[in-house]
């Protein structure tokens, strides 16, 4: 039995290795496709290379190929090899005079540095690369430069200097009325309010921001940018900025949340991993406030996620360091252990300071939890000697942070000034000026205060210090008394594990196997699936030809029914008076007689037939409606002058009310037919000495064109048949007051024609006889 049991085992092994084989192929395929593009930048490289060893005049070409081979470097981020073709492309062009190409070269450079926070060198060739621009007096890209200077002044942070070349950038803009560009010129001057707590008046530039990038593309980069900034603003506001924004303090968290939201949706159509990546970590900070720990912790695993790989090292960092907070809150110390050494692994290799003290200062908290005091007291004291760095460190920031947000602000009294701002409110601004020095003053007097504070911490650590010692020595204790019974423990755990592995193994090659056969049958399910819709296509294709084919049908046995009713008539007519006419017996008065019944009879027929093409047109799709402004006062009037006859010979009266002020687009030619036909029903139906009136109204959105007589009107069912949907007609035709025959396809028409054209048609009683016809266009 147990043989048989290897066999079928085997047999099936057999099978399910073609399978495995199958999908390692298609995964060796995948891999292939992602070399494929690295590979094609080497051949592009090389093809570069050699056609600049065989070019060897220094000329405009020249210059080209350089700049190319610059950028294939960059691409494939060997940044020696990019410096120096960025060096030869820059040094032959400013040699021709090519002052646009040193100035993109430059540029490019200075976009380099910048990304990797090397921000002295960054600057200098942003500066070359405005002086070239200048030369090219190509003002759209020194505009484009000052921005990312002001992004780059923003980062270190020096706001004088941020406001000073955001202001050069903005006067350019403007110039070209450049309003994207301008957008993100109020951006940067929103991030130096931010960054100096003024998280008010930072609200201020970045919804004049929003504003000028939601007109332009709601779905843009920007849009996504400025979402999360603003949500930042009302998540750090402080209550006093609360109030200055005129939100209460307990809606500060669902509000900066709807923005972050707004920022994320944009950020996930556009694909933008580093915006998705701080907007995720923004997230999960404002769930984490909430109570919302679930949400939170998805949160911060999907941002931790996608910054693995980018090149923001720092947000990656902190996302770590948010993560390692939210589980120590948890008292997960395993997951908060991890993650707190991987945020102090980066923050020690790429040099964050402020970032590694935190990671030390976590690390620490959590060993002390595990009770593993000489790691928590070493990390401690790593806290400590980073902490009296960044303390020295910001002491000084704060000193020249405060210098600088004085220096910040006369700049921005100078751009104010610019903008005529008025004699009353300099004075005010420099009256604030005065304030903040003396702020500076108080804040340099609790800086001597906080001296003391530190030494006062430095006596904690010492007791910190000592405990920790003394715990350690009972820790040893423990640990030996621990040790013997570990032994004995150890001996049993290890005869349990080997019979916990060879379960496993077994377990694991069952589950192989019923995942392959799931597989399996999902792959065969979505075959039959697929199959049924492609049937389920072919059926509705099917059913719409055979509908079609019904409604020809119904057309021809419609013109069959009229013609052979309605035509035969007149035509027996017209041959038996042709007949007299041949005889010649027949006195003029009884050929006046016939001629006027004859040619009523044929007026009869002309608008039969011309209703019934037209009908027969529209219901086999050969009508389609040419749009146009029409002046509905003017087609009105022609119309009643082409039945003026037909009324007159009523002694009916047709008002024409129409304003010529109001126009309307719509089928010239469809609109005089169904109007045509409207007012000749109501001649029709209109008693002698009757009247018409033909007026409009209109709304925001609609005209409404109405025909009203005082004739024997429709009845109730006929109008409640009329104005059901999908109405096609009553098939007959009633005479008229005068004994008027008619197609029965004139009602027909209109409404066929009027939905046609996107407009609507109704009928309704007209007090105290009569009917009025409602035709609703759009403008």
């Amino acid at each position: 039995m147990k043989n048989i049991f290897v066999d079928v085992l085997y047999s099936c092994s057999k099978f399910w290795k073609q399978w495995l084989l199958l999908f390692l192929l298609i995964v060796l395929l995948f891999k292939l496709e992602g070399h494929a593009q690295k590979k094609s930048n080497i051949q592009k490289l090389d093809s570069l290379l050699v056609l600049n060893q065989s070019h060897s005049q220094l000329d405009s070409v020249k210059v080209k190929l350089l700049e190319q081979i610059s950028k294939v470097y960059l691409g494939l981020k060997d940044a020696g090899k990019f410096e120096e073709y960025t060096d030869k492309t820059v040094a032959l062009a400013q040699k021709l005079k090519l002052r646009n190409i040193s100035g993109f070269a430059l540029y490019r450079r200075g976009k380099f540095y910048h990304g990797k926070s090397i921000f002295i060198k960054s600057e200098e060739y942003y500066r070359q690369a405005i002086v070239e621009f200048e030369l090219a007096k190509n003002l759209d890209m020194v505009g484009g430069t000052y921005l990312n200077l002001g992004a780059l002044y923003a980062t270190i942070p020096d706001y004088a200097k941020c406001l000073e070349v955001n202001q050069k950038a903005i006067a350019i803009y403007e110039q070209l009325g450049n309003e994207s560009d301008l957008a993100s010129c109020y951006t940067n001057i929103s991030s130096v309010y931010q960054d100096l707590g003024n998280q008010s008046q930072s609200l201020v530039y970045l919804k004049m921001a929003l504003k000028i990038f939601t007109r332009e593309n709601e779905e843009s980069r920007g849009v996504a940018v400025v979402n999360e900034l603003i949500g930042t603003a009302y998540y750090e506001a402080n209550p006093s900025e609360l109030e200055k924004m005129g939100i209460l303090p307990k809606d500060r968290l669902n509000i900066a949340l709807q923005y972050y939201q707004k920022s994320l949706r944009v950020a996930d159509l556009l694909n933008d991993e580093n915006i998705m990546s701080s907007i995720r970590k923004s997230i999960a900070d404002v769930y984490n406030e909430m109570g919302k720990k679930d949400l939170a912790l998805i949160t911060y695993q999907k941002a931790i996620q996608i910054g693995k790989n980018l090149d923001d090292k720092l947000g990656y960092v902190d996302c770590l360091y948010a993560l390692g907070k939210f589980y120590q809150q948890q008292n997960d110390d395993a997951n908060a252990l991890a993650q707190f050494t991987e945020s102090y692994k980066m923050a020690d290799e790429n040099n964050f300071t402020d970032q590694k003290k935190n990671a030390a200062l976590g690390l620490s908290d959590t060993y002390y939890q595990l009770k593993d005091y000489n790691q928590s007291l070493n990390f401690y004291k790593q806290y400590v000697v980073l902490r009296d760095q960044i303390f020295n460190e910001d002491k000084e920031k704060e000193i020249t942070r405060r210098q600088m947000q004085i220096d910040f602000d006369f700049k921005e009294k100078d751009y104010r000034y610019k903008q005529k701002i008025t004699g009353i409110e300099l004075q005010k601004q420099m009256l604030l000026a005065r304030q903040q020095q003396q702020e500076l003053y108080v804040k340099k007097q609790q800086l001597a205060l906080s001296d003391q504070e530190k030494s006062l911490q430095r006596l904690t650590f010492l007791k910190r210090q000592l405990d920790l010692q003394i715990a350690q020595k009972n820790q040893t204790e423990k640990f030996e008394r621990a040790k013997l019974q570990s032994k004995y423990e150890t001996s049993l755990r290890d005869k349990q594990i080997s019979k916990q592995e060879q379960q496993i193994r077994f377990d694991w090659r069952i589950k192989i196997y019923l995942s392959i056969g799931i597989a399996l049958v999902l792959f065969i399910a979505a075959i039959i699936y697929y199959n049924q819709r492609k049937t389920a296509r072919l059926n509705k294709v099917i059913n719409l030809q055979t509908l079609e084919l019904q409604q020809l049908n119904r057309v021809k046995d419609k013109i069959f029914s009229v013609v052979s009713h309605d035509m035969r008539t007149p035509v027996n007519a017209l041959i038996s008076f042709i007949q007299l006419l041949e005889g010649g017996a027949i006195d003029q008065d009884k050929l006046t007689r016939y001629a006027a019944t004859l040619k009523t009879n044929l007026s009869y027929t002309s608008t039969m037939m011309e209703n019934l093409l037209n009908w027969a047109a529209s219901q086999m799709q050969g009508f389609h409606p040419d749009m146009e402004t029409l002046n509905i006062h003017q087609l009105i009037s022609e119309i009643i002058d082409a039945v003026l006859h037909h009324a007159d010979a009523k002694n009916i009266k047709i008002e024409n009310n129409t304003s010529p002020d109001i126009k309307f687009k719509a089928d010239a030619n469809m609109l005089s037919l169904i109007v045509r036909n409207l007012v000749s029903n109501a001649i029709k139906f209109t008693p002698r000495y009757g009247m018409i009136s033909i007026s409009v109204k209109s709304s925001d959105d609609e005209v409404y064109l109405l025909i009203a007589d005082n004739g024997t009107g429709l009845s109730v069912h006929q109008l409640e048949h009329f104005n059901k949907t999908g109405y096609q007609g009553a098939g007959i035709s009633t005479p008229g007051t005068e004994k008027e025959k008619g197609t029965g396809l004139g009602l027909i028409l209109c409404r066929t024609f009027t939905e046609l054209m996107g407009g609507k048609i109704s009928a309704a009683k007209n007090n105290p006889a009569g009917t009025i016809f409602t035709i609703t266009m759009p403008k």
